[in-house]
């Protein structure tokens, strides 16, 4: 679908209107159709530091389902972190760290797509000393971040981040795009040329549109909230890591973590692994539904309902036997808020978002009733800022006060196998939004719906770890909690 004005340009505060209407007729056209969103145009009007505007609310709105009652209407909607512009290029890589995200990228809900570096070969020999900008798998000289947004407190943008092209620099300082340094697409006027080149920012959003609609392809019934986290799920930086400074024991600290993910998000995300984690890996996916909040008994109060606590089915003795190897687990929640009508709260995450879920793993040696316990305490906490962290937080890679923002939440736990081995138990649970803080516009015992994706690896490639698990019952999860 295309939008064009008559004449001039459109109101910007018809952009959201516009979008939501541009997304029904093309559903109208053809309902029966699996759909994923690509919304490559973005504005520079109306950056606010990663707060809500009416354009990415409309993003939110259009995820969430808002539309429909019976979670129908669920939509992934991949959207591009938009460009740096040519007038910054000189002051890479500076400009990509002070250069913030374009609406409406900020969307919760949606995959917020950035650029990183994969083109670096110049074919035309009359280049002469002109030099390459970026180097191989370094951020895109055109990728906007959200660094310059306020720390832990709005999502963590780009999600991930595909190629994205590169640029060119003379020898007098003079920066251009170059064809060679472009990505190969389809020209715009067929008639005049078949193929032409893309770059920046769009053609990454393109190329994540692509992934998430052939993992769709591959796995038809999962929902949206599925898609994205998989391909979350799957990003790693293990060739970004570059960008990171590290300490003199080679390790980088969570502040440089923080920096990472608002530049890169959670890294590249992996195609093949995307695909088959639903099949051919140790992959645990859980789709499932969650009543948040309920009203208290004897009182006008409204509180905390349900959590949901999983037993996983690590294979326990081939874990224990492996010992001190290394393990890593990782886990992603992945979910869509709705929300709040009008722009009350919007300042403020915990209003703007409909409700919110958190994941935590039982520690080492801890009995189920004590991870209840605390789960349940953090739970009935009224702020993130005073919610119980694990115990464990040292082996998280991120942590719990930079993952805890948005809509999508991933993190890996590090540790020795046998430890992981009496790590089996999951905890999600809900913290504060306005469906429970707004009680009177009748949502607080609304149902939210959530995908849990889980793994575990060794470097032990030796090791079976997977047959274990196929032949264990179906993993159980336990009754939820009031």
């Amino acid at each position: 679908m295309k939008i064009l004005p008559d004449s001039g340009k459109n109101d910007p505060d018809m952009y959201g209107y516009l979008t939501i209407q541009a997304i029904s007729r093309a559903e109208t056209k053809a309902p029966e159709r699996i759909r994923i969103g690509c919304m490559a145009v973005s504005s520079e009007d109306g950056r606010d530091k990663g707060r809500p505007t009416s354009w990415s609310a409309a993003i939110d709105k259009l995820s969430s389902g808002y539309d429909d009652s019976n979670d129908d209407n669920r939509r992934l909607m991949i959207v591009s972190a938009g460009n740096v512009a040519p007038s910054q290029w000189s002051k890479y890589p500076k400009s990509n760290t002070s250069y913030s995200i374009h609406d409406p990228g900020q969307s919760w809900n949606a995959l917020t797509v950035g650029s990183i570096t994969t083109k670096c070969f110049l074919s035309d020999e009359n280049l002469g000393d002109c030099q390459l900008l970026a180097q191989p798998n370094q951020l895109s000289p055109f990728s906007s971040t959200s660094c310059s947004w306020e720390k832990n407190k709005w999502p963590i943008k780009p999600e991930i981040v595909l190629g994205g092209g590169n640029l060119l620099q003379a020898p007098d300082g003079l920066i251009s795009n170059d064809p060679d340094l472009s990505l190969l697409s389809t020209g715009h006027q067929p008639r005049k040329c078949l193929f032409g080149s893309i770059h920046a920012t769009s053609a990454s959003t393109a190329l994540a549109a692509r992934m998430a609609a052939q993992v769709q392809a591959r796995y038809p019934d999962a929902w949206p909230e599925t898609i994205r986290a998989l391909l979350v799920h799957t990003a790693d930086w293990s060739e970004e890591r570059q960008l990171l400074p590290v300490n003199e024991n080679g390790e980088s600290n969570r502040g440089d973590y923080r920096k990472l993910l608002r530049s890169c998000g959670y890294g590249l995300p992996n195609f093949n692994r995307a695909l088959e984690s639903a099949a051919n890996s140790l992959t645990m996916i859980s789709e499932a539904k969650i009543q948040p909040y309920k009203k208290r008994e004897n009182s006008s109060g409204y509180a905390t309902k349900h959590m949901h606590l999983y037993q996983l089915p690590w294979p326990k003795e081939e874990l224990l036997q492996l010992g001190e190897i290394s393990a890593t687990l990782r886990i992603t929640l992945s979910y869509f808020v709705e929300p709040s009508p009008g722009e009350r709260g919007w300042k403020d995450r915990y209003r703007y978002q409909s409700y919110g879920l958190r994941f935590d793993v039982n520690r080492s040696r801890e009995s189920l009733e004590n991870f209840e316990v605390r789960l349940n305490k953090a739970a009935l906490a009224e702020e993130d800022e005073n919610v119980a962290r694990s115990g464990d937080s040292r082996r998280w890679t991120i942590g719990a006060q930079t993952r805890d923002v948005g809509s999508i939440h991933s993190d890996r736990w590090k540790g020795t196998a046998a430890q992981l081995a009496t790590c089996n138990y999951i905890g999600v649970y809900p913290v504060i939004g306005w469906w429970r803080e707004r009680h009177w516009l009748g949502q607080w015992n609304k149902e939210a719906r959530y995908s849990l994706i889980v793994s575990i690896e060794t470097p032990n490639e030796e090791v079976d770890i997977y047959t274990p698990v196929t032949v264990q019952p179906e993993i159980r999860i336990i009754p939820p909690t009031a």
